[in-house]
């Protein structure tokens, strides 16, 4: 019998052979990879040309994603499907004709904020959000037409609650938690979350210790609880996982991150002058052999099997498949009940 598709929402490792057989090894079926943070839309095209010297080096372990389709010939070939996003706007520039370009290259989801205020829209770490500005609004239409995802990860409570309102199709937050469960910036309130579940949208779940209850020490039975409240609260077929794994990164990467080219000063964000690097994993999850942990804890918290599926990849099968192509008559409505 063929098995449910298993999809990682959102993943920034430091991507080598080993990480390319330990997915084969979890047999993770897809993963939306974060290929840019802060490069311009030259040095992203430069990330996607070392991503394509892997695809060639490594053939038989990943191929480049580009539809949902390709999930099923990761599943039928046993390889990994890689999905291109960007966590930051920077990769478009100020130039809305290079959405389109990059969707052609392969980008499939970007945030409109990484933080701080861009020229789209204001980050969860601004005094002050002012939503989406007149640019966001004209970006968050282009990005409905190709079929590129709207995600609103690192983006404040009224930015996304504009971009939800003013997208066209279901947008993504593709790694973050409650923020009712633990009161990070990042998480979301209960405010957003109702609001992406009665649109269609995704919620990924988030492992990285800084959006966990209790950080790196946070439990297998509380995070697995959790995502069961939360389907209850957004509906169980808008939320799967997310897990924002950094795996291999050296600590260096945090400062370009967090801090970019907008500061001349260490930026601590999430983390703190005492421990500015990656905080440790918890226990239950270090790498994508450990997806079958999250699984087993699902089912210990009550969720039936067709829950787990959902949450472990046929949710983001079925977001992939509606979201990648171009709108249907230049635009699609709201989805406002999970399929």
């Amino acid at each position: 019998m063929k098995r449910a598709p298993l999809i990682d929402g959102l993943q920034y490792a430091n991507w080598s052979e080993k990480i390319f057989r330990q997915l084969r090894e979890g047999n993770v079926d897809a993963v939306h990879v974060t290929i840019t943070y802060h490069e311009t839309f030259r040095e992203t095209v430069l990330q996607i040309e070392k991503w394509n010297r892997w695809f060639e080096q490594y053939p038989n372990l990943i191929f480049q994603g580009r539809t949902a389709s390709d999930i099923e010939k990761a599943q039928k070939e046993g390889r990994t499907a890689i999905f291109f996003g960007s966590q930051n706007p920077s990769c478009m520039e100020d130039d809305i004709g290079l959405i389109e370009i990059l969707h052609t290259l392969g980008m499939r989801f970007m945030q409109l904020t990484y933080n701080n205020q861009s020229l789209l829209a204001s980050g969860c770490y601004e005094t002050e959000d002012t939503g989406l500005t007149r640019m966001g609004r004209e970006v968050v239409t282009e990005m409905n037409r190709v079929g590129m995802v709207v995600d609103m990860s690192h983006s404040g409570e009224r930015s996304t609650l504009h971009a939800i309102e003013h997208s066209s199709r279901p947008i993504a937050i593709t790694h973050a938690n409650p923020h009712a469960w633990h009161h990070a910036l990042r998480n979301k309130s209960d405010t957003v979350l109702k609001a992406l579940g009665e649109t269609g949208g995704m919620l990924g779940f988030s492992v990285y210790p800084h959006h966990l209850r209790d950080g790196s020490k946070c439990t297998l039975q509380s995070f697995c609880d959790m995502i069961v409240r939360t389907a209850d609260l957004m509906g169980h077929g808008n939320i799967g996982i997310g897990t924002d794994l950094c795996q291999d990164q050296p600590d260096s990467i945090v400062e370009w991150m967090r801090v970019g080219r907008w500061t001349k000063s260490i930026d601590y964000g999430e983390g703190s002058a005492a421990n500015p690097g990656f905080p440790p994993m918890p226990e239950w999850f270090n790498d994508n052999r450990d997806f079958k942990t999250i699984e087993s804890g699902l089912c210990a918290a009550g969720l039936d099997k067709a829950g787990i599926e959902g949450v472990m990849g046929g949710n983001w099968h079925r977001f992939f498949a509606k979201s990648f192509g171009p709108a249907a008559g230049g635009s699609e409505s709201h989805v406002r009940a999970a399929e």
